[in-house]
């Protein structure tokens, strides 16, 4: 059989989750919390199955949910969105973004993806027959050059990726970013895809400055959210997509032929969930930047430098002082010798530069922040700063 992805293997998030479990490391690379989440969540979804919520859910999402979702996006934004003709509820943000992009990029035309790209978005623009443009961001500090993007910008371009929170940078876009990309695109027929899945984990004091309060954005955007992040609980797979009507439209097209439905019983335990929390997603900025501190105050002395993450729940490592910029080889070392399992930024680039990234995650129990921070230390200190 001839391959549509002849060079794509399996994710770097899997092949580090095995190694980590073959050799009982603590694993810091995939997103995920190792603690439990609310069992109030837990008894709202055995409540929805026993009151006989088991059968297929509305193609765009259960009615209720998707008018929490409008209350909640009013909430945190002033925003007033449809949910019958606004809101799409997908198989997680993966599902969102997949369709999203098979319902805006044609074959022969062009995505622009901003590298280090999570992973899923290129596959998915070549599937719908396009290609991905892939510009890196700019060091220090992970930032957009805004003029190579407009020399970018062609009669082919249809579609922008924006994801803020970076997951894998750990950034976040400012207002003048967005102000920049709607320039950019102003005069051509050019969508945005946004990806928001971390828009309550922004620290510092800092806000989250979603496309859908952009005046020159919206309009032409896809927003994609997640509650796996909001509710700890990524294996619920349950997200959606805000998008004006005609982008709805599409990709609703996509999305009945893809998922169809999502899980009707946890769409029915979200729902009641957030009437009974409608402010849930406002405790974990607080909640993630005390766990991203005790991380890098456990590490101050180590000899790694932790730059503060802006926003997602993660946290950048920089090896600089040990060794060469090869973060696979070092993510090895660190696997192998200290048994923290971590993820290297390299694979998240079409041409990976020399960087002495990689990615922590922060999403744990402090128990095993600390454990961590322990390993980390002591194969500081066996290695130096030499490299040995």
């Amino acid at each position: 059989m001839l391959s549509k992805l002849p060079e794509v293997g399996t994710t770097i998030f899997t092949v580090m989750s095995r190694r980590a479990r073959e050799l009982d490391a603590l694993n810091l690379g995939q997103g995920y919390p190792d603690y439990d989440i609310d069992p109030r969540l837990t008894e709202l979804v055995a409540v929805a199955m026993s009151a006989g919520h088991n059968q297929y859910a509305p193609m765009e999402g259960l009615p209720a949910l998707r008018e929490r979702i409008a209350a909640k996006l009013h909430s945190s934004y002033g925003l007033h969105v449809d949910p019958e003709t606004e809101v799409t509820v997908t198989l997680g943000a993966t599902e969102a973004i997949y369709s999203a992009i098979q319902a805006a990029v044609g074959p022969g035309e062009e995505a622009i993806a901003f590298d280090p790209a999570y992973d899923s978005y290129e596959p998915a623009v070549r599937l719908a027959g396009g290609r991905c443009v892939r510009l890196p961001l700019t060091q220090p500090g992970f930032r957009y050059d805004w003029d190579r993007v407009r020399a970018a910008v062609n009669a082919r371009t249809r579609l922008v990726l924006l994801n803020s929170p970076h997951n894998p940078a750990c950034t976040t876009a400012a207002a003048a970013d967005l102000d920049a990309l709607a320039q950019v695109i102003a005069e051509r027929d050019v969508l945005v895809l946004s990806d928001e899945v971390y828009e309550h984990v922004v620290y510092d004091g800092a806000r989250h400055h979603s496309v859908l309060t952009h005046p020159g954005l919206a309009p032409r955007s896809f927003t994609v959210f997640s509650f796996g992040k909001t509710l700890h609980a990524t294996g619920l797979r349950v997200g959606y997509c805000v998008a004006p009507p005609p982008l709805t439209r599409e990709l609703r097209k996509v999305h009945q032929f893809n998922t169809f439905s999502i899980s009707h019983p946890l769409q029915h335990a979200i729902a009641a969930y957030l009437a009974e929390q409608p402010d849930c997603g406002r405790a974990l900025a607080a909640f993630f930047q005390s766990k991203r501190d005790r991380l890098r105050g456990a590490l101050a002395r180590s000899g790694f430098r932790l730059p503060p993450a802006q926003g997602t729940y993660f946290q950048l490592l920089d090896f600089s002082e040990f060794a060469d910029a090869d973060d696979l080889a070092f993510a090895e070392r660190l696997l192998t010798e200290a048994r923290v399992a971590t993820i290297p930024l390299s694979p998240f680039y079409a041409s990976p530069p020399s960087l002495p990234f990689l990615r922590l995650c922060i999403a744990k129990r402090d128990d095993t922040l600390d454990e961590a921070a322990m390993r980390l230390n002591a194969f500081a200190t066996r290695l130096g700063r030499t490299g040995a």
